[in-house]
């Protein structure tokens, strides 16, 4: 049976739909499991068999369930569309993992790799802060002879450079390898990093949690169990984190409700989830794509479903949807909006990881330029923190007040 993919009028009169237009094309039991998470304004008031369903929709269920997921934004998030002003500090791109998916990676002898010190970390937080940044998001390759107390290190010398900005850094797999490195437990290896300036984690090397999956991606990656572990753990100490999942390669719409349903258990024990972030696959300059064993990239029925069906499945859990604009183009990110999402992401400033997977969104999108984005789509801009305990609506763009200032790249 041939899937029905959207059509460029459905593309088109998607963002005018209200649920009273499509519930009469949507199919009895999606109308019914939608109608309920609607009443319910919860993702739990679904069975399981529903949420599958969910995931497996296409043409007028599809609608349905995007409609219905805008409304669900409408209730939970309001109107706002809010983005936080930040930099990437990719601080090495040397790295032994070899994840199939990241063009990003370098061996330590090739002619483009490099390694900031810490100086130089910590001069960019610098920059970033004095143009209006309120957090660096910080991360890297995993280097092999990396010294014990490096990440620890990287943090004190930003925390002395700027001590008032949020550091956002370290995925859980760097953490694995600090703990590895240094032999102390997880828990007191995750506290002296918090006691030493880290803010929150970003919950990436998620891919897809899922170990058959995660073996094709790249077999030296951390296990999902022990993804969850330091996930957990971290909330445990006080460190909260996003949430992620990475769609369009390997794997299937199953893996996505699996993944989906287990951050929102995560969520109901510890709250320590501030988002979740779909990351669509950038497959141009990867080897996973290259040696014929992923699909190229997501679709944009994909794209569209899997913040519509994440907007539903962790409705009254995780209440904060965001468009990953660096893999995605102008017009895509805004339907995203009406998708679910409600948040833009960071500004970026250096983002280097998509751009060398081949995305062609640009390295930095300016706090003017969401304002525009934002505006366009109908929403109201505003400036958030890492943690979206503080904002401040923007309903106007207005000039940057610094003579220092990023050229805007986004297509």
């Amino acid at each position: 049976m041939v899937k029905r993919a959207l059509s460029q009028i459905d593309v088109e009169t998607l963002p005018a739909l209200e649920w009273a237009d499509i519930a009469p094309r949507v199919s009895s039991n999606v109308r019914l499991a939608l109608e309920r998470a609607l009443g319910a304004q919860s993702g739990e008031a679904l069975s399981r068999a529903e949420c599958s369903l969910l995931g497996q929709v296409e043409g007028d269920d599809l609608l349905g369930l995007i409609v219905a997921a805008d409304a669900l934004r409408q209730e939970l998030a309001g109107n706002i569309v809010t983005y936080v002003v930040n930099r990437n500090i990719n601080f090495t791109n040397v790295c032994f993992v070899g994840c199939k998916f990241c063009a990003f990676s370098r061996g330590p002898r090739e002619a483009d790799s490099y390694w900031l010190t810490l100086q130089e970390v910590a001069e960019k937080a610098r920059q970033a802060w004095a143009i209006g940044a309120t957090e660096v998001c910080i991360q890297g390759g995993l280097p092999h002879g990396l010294q014990p107390f490096y990440y620890r290190d990287i943090l004190r010398a930003v925390k002395q450079a700027v001590p008032q900005i949020h550091i956002h850094a370290f995925s859980p797999m760097e953490m694995l390898y600090g703990v590895e490195l240094t032999g102390m437990p997880l828990d007191e290896y995750l506290t002296m990093l918090r006691d030493n300036g880290l803010d929150t984690l970003p919950g990436t090397a998620a891919e897809i949690l899922d170990d058959d999956v995660r073996f094709v991606l790249s077999r030296n990656k951390l296990s999902s169990a022990k993804w969850r572990e330091i996930i957990r753990t971290a909330h445990r100490c006080g460190i909260r984190s996003t949430s992620t999942l990475m769609y369009g390669h390997i794997e299937t719409t199953e893996h996505w409700v699996n993944q989906l349903l287990l951050l929102r258990e995560i969520q109901c024990e510890t709250g320590g989830f501030t988002e979740f972030v779909p990351l669509g696959f950038v497959h141009r300059n990867t080897l996973l794509f290259q040696q014929g064993l992923s699909r190229p990239g997501p679709t944009l029925d994909e794209h569209l479903k899997i913040h519509a069906l994440a907007r539903v499945l962790l409705a009254g859990s995780i209440n904060n949807i965001q468009v990953s604009w660096v893999k995605l183009n102008r017009q895509l990110s805004q339907l995203c909006l009406k998708a679910g999402a409600n948040d833009y992401g960071g500004t970026l400033m250096e983002e280097n990881i998509s751009r060398e997977a081949g995305a062609t969104a640009g390295q930095y999108t300016s706090p003017e330029g969401f304002q525009a984005l934002i505006l366009e789509a109908g929403r109201i801009p505003a400036e958030r923190n890492t943690t979206y305990t503080r904002i401040s609506i923007k309903v106007a763009p207005e000039p940057l007040t610094s003579e220092v200032s990023m050229e805007p790249e986004f297509a």
